[in-house]
């Protein structure tokens, strides 16, 4: 081990005082900045690195931390350097981007597109306005500012929540960096403190906290329910609208 950190030493120009060791990728268009604080191996026959204690990886706006990570590299053209495709993260894994923030136990950062995929336990993506959690996986798109979140995805609001089997969530490129829009997929679910609305499929602007369900929607308030075409619910105030051709309501009559 110590043989290895004194070889990365030499290679990289790297500071044997420092309480960080960084390696710089100069493959490709963007460099990947590594440092930890534990050291960082080279695994010459897995073309790889392991950093561990703290470890960090950057890139073009880019954080990732975890208790270890792995950059796997491949050698460039002509051997001119070496080109960091992949970085696995392992333990604690937190990304921070422009404006976006997300939590996991494992994930993998796919280098070359620029694609986070995270998997564990309380799997959370905040931004400045909106929180969402998802059970199976969290992939973070940042060429394409997009956000997929799979497996009991939920997007919670003030006076509500919008739950389905996929939340694909597009975040503006604006100075803010907030979600515009989010659309769910499957099983779609909005539950306020007075009512619950399913769908087939829906789409939710966090700025107005109104979600838009469409087919088969039916909303149920205590042992009465209303089927219609589309619904509009109000994430902030709890407000509902169903539309369409033809609504129909089925009301029990209070004993």
């Amino acid at each position: 081990m110590i043989a290895r950190l004194a070889a990365l030493i030499l290679v990289f120009g790297l500071a044997a005082t420092a309480p960080a060791q960084s390696v710089f990728n100069q493959g490709g268009d963007k460099p990947v900045d590594i440092e930890a604080d534990d050291g960082i191996e080279w695994q010459r026959d897995a073309k790889a690195y392991v950093a561990r204690g703290n470890a960090r990886a950057r890139r073009d706006g880019v954080e990732v931390r975890a208790d270890t990570l792995t950059a796997f590299y491949r050698e460039g053209a002509d051997g001119a350097g070496q080109q960091i495709y992949r970085i696995d993260a392992d333990g604690g894994v937190r990304i921070r981007s422009r404006g976006e923030k997300a939590f996991g136990d494992k994930g993998v950062y796919h280098v070359d597109e620029a694609v986070f995929v995270l998997v564990g336990k309380n799997l959370r993506l905040e931004t400045a306005t909106t929180v969402v959690t998802a059970r199976d996986t969290l992939e973070y798109w940042d060429k394409r500012q997009l956000v997929v979140a799979r497996g009991e995805a939920i997007v919670m609001a003030k006076e509500g929540r919008l739950r389905a089997d996929i939340l694909t969530a597009h975040i503006g490129a604006n100075g803010k960096r907030e979600i515009e829009q989010i659309d769910a997929f499957g099983n779609v679910l909005v539950a306020t403190g007075t009512e619950i609305a399913r769908g087939d499929e829906g789409v939710y602007n966090p700025r107005t906290g109104i979600a838009r369900l469409c087919g088969n929607v039916k909303i149920t308030r205590g042992k009465n329910q209303l089927n219609g075409e589309c619904a509009d619910v109000n994430l902030i105030t709890g407000n509902s609208r169903l539309t369409g051709d033809r609504v129909k309501g089925m009301f029990t009559p209070a004993k």
